[in-house]
C-alpha cells in the first residue's frame, strides 16, 4: 500500500514556472499510468504558455480564482471547477487571487513532455 502526506512532499518549480508538490508520482510512488500534485499559482502570476504531446490533465481548483486559456479560449475559473486539458492543447493558467489546484496528468507529468512556442 502506498501513501503520500502531502505536507511531508518537497515543493519544486517546474518547467512552466508553477510550484508545485508532487503527492504521487514517478519520484515517490510506483505509478505506473498517472500522477497526482498539488500546484499553486500565486496572484498576478501565470505558468508560461505550453502544452505536453503525451499528457492530458485535469485541473481540480482547491482556493482562489485564475483565468483558465486553453487552445485561446480563456474562461475564469475557482473552487469546486474541474477542467480537462487535452494532450497536446495550449494552456496557461493565470492567478488572479493566489490558486491552488490539483493537477493529475495521464501518462504522469515530466519535464520532457512540457513544450514552449
Amino acid at each position: 500500500m502506498t501513501i503520500r502526506q502531502l505536507a511531508e512532499q518537497d515543493p519544486f518549480t517546474t518547467k512552466d514556472g508553477s510550484t508545485i508538490r508532487s503527492i504521487l508520482d514517478l519520484s515517490n510512488a510506483p505509478v505506473e499510468k498517472q500522477s497526482l500534485a498539488e500546484a499553486v499559482v500565486p496572484q498576478g502570476t501565470a505558468t508560461k504558455r505550453h502544452y505536453h504531446r503525451l499528457s492530458e490533465e485535469f485541473y481540480f481548483l482547491l482556493e482562489g480564482r485564475a483565468m483558465m486559456e486553453i487552445d485561446g479560449e480563456e474562461r475564469e475559473v475557482g473552487p469546486g471547477d474541474a477542467v480537462l486539458i487535452p494532450a497536446g492543447a495550449w494552456h496557461q493558467i493565470r492567478g488572479l487571487q493566489e490558486t491552488r489546484f490539483l493537477c493529475c496528468c495521464a501518462p504522469p507529468y515530466s519535464h520532457e513532455d512540457t513544450y514552449f512556442a
